[in-house]
């Protein structure tokens, strides 16, 4: 005879399953930015902590709203489905009846705000597979679930950042750098955020117009100098990707060198703004013509 199911218990463990999901996905994302291209903007650690406590209240008070409305639902029909037509509870009932319940939210969801059948499909996998994880762990009966659950999926979270910060460090997962340009990749429009440019030439001269001019000193969110001209370029490889620079000479203009930043496909050529303890960078993109 099987142990009565403690639904209460069953909550507690389907809440904490999905508070550790989003903090794996949450793991996940940061590793994931640092192969990726730095933002333009200093990061605010304070307010990002501050904000993460946040989210985390926001996740418990949805994982318990999602929990109550699918999880525990599911695992009772699935049991019931289970003993009325395999004469057993089996475990991938929960599955099928988490797909079952969470569809109609979802497609009525999508047919009322028009939204495309793929994103659809996968959202509605995504949350099946998610909610189904949270009931599959809180359906076994053992009183000591809860503290296994929070062990072991706090072991997971803690190692999956672990192996990704040694990945990192390693060169298994491949952190950021910027691309190497070279010279023959200079020549060409560079544009800021607003309408300041630098032009190339294969021949060694630029034409500035209305490009950004920013000292140590400055603060990061004061106003820049404007500066426009003509004069010369030169590229500097330096000893790897980081050190990289391109140096611009234009009478009456004081630029610093320009280090390398972006992607293969989307590089840019960025200064600091004020200290470079800041954090802020100020950036040129190259036009998609290249031209």
């Amino acid at each position: 005879m099987h142990q009565k199911r403690l639904y209460g218990r069953m909550l507690l463990v389907s809440v904490l399953v999905g508070c550790l999901e989003v903090a794996l996905a949450v793991v996940v994302v940061l590793l994931y930015v640092r192969t990726q291209p730095p933002p333009n903007t200093p990061v605010d650690h304070a307010a990002l902590v501050a904000g993460l406590l946040s989210f985390g209240v926001i996740v418990g008070v949805i994982a318990l709203v999602l929990s109550v409305v699918f999880v525990l639902p599911a695992v009772a029909l699935a049991d019931l489905l289970g003993r009325r037509i395999g004469g057993r509870e089996a475990w991938w009932w929960v599955p099928l009846v988490v797909a079952a319940l969470v569809a109609p939210p979802v497609v009525a969801f999508a047919a009322y705000n028009h939204v495309e059948v793929r994103p659809v499909l996968v959202f509605g996998a995504v949350a099946t597979a998610a909610l189904s994880v949270g009931g599959l762990v809180a359906r076994p009966r053992h009183p000591g679930l809860v503290r296994q659950v929070a062990l072991g999926g706090t072991a997971v979270v803690a190692g999956t950042g672990l192996v990704g910060a040694l990945g990192l460090t390693t060169g298994l997962l491949p952190a950021y750098e910027p691309p190497t340009i070279g010279p023959a990749t200079v020549p060409g429009t560079w544009v800021d955020h607003t309408t300041g440019t630098l032009v190339f030439t294969s021949d060694g001269r630029v034409t500035a117009s209305g490009v950004g001019e920013h000292d140590p000193d400055d603060h990061p969110s004061g106003p820049s100098r404007r500066c426009s001209g003509s004069g010369t370029w030169s590229y500097q490889p330096g000893r790897d990707a980081w050190s990289q620079e391109v140096h611009v000479r234009v009478p009456g203009c004081s630029w610093p060198a320009w280090s390398v930043g972006g992607t293969d496909r989307k590089p840019w050529l960025y200064q600091h703004v004020g200290h470079p303890d800041s954090g802020k960078l100020y950036e040129l993109r190259k036009a998609a013509d290249g031209s």
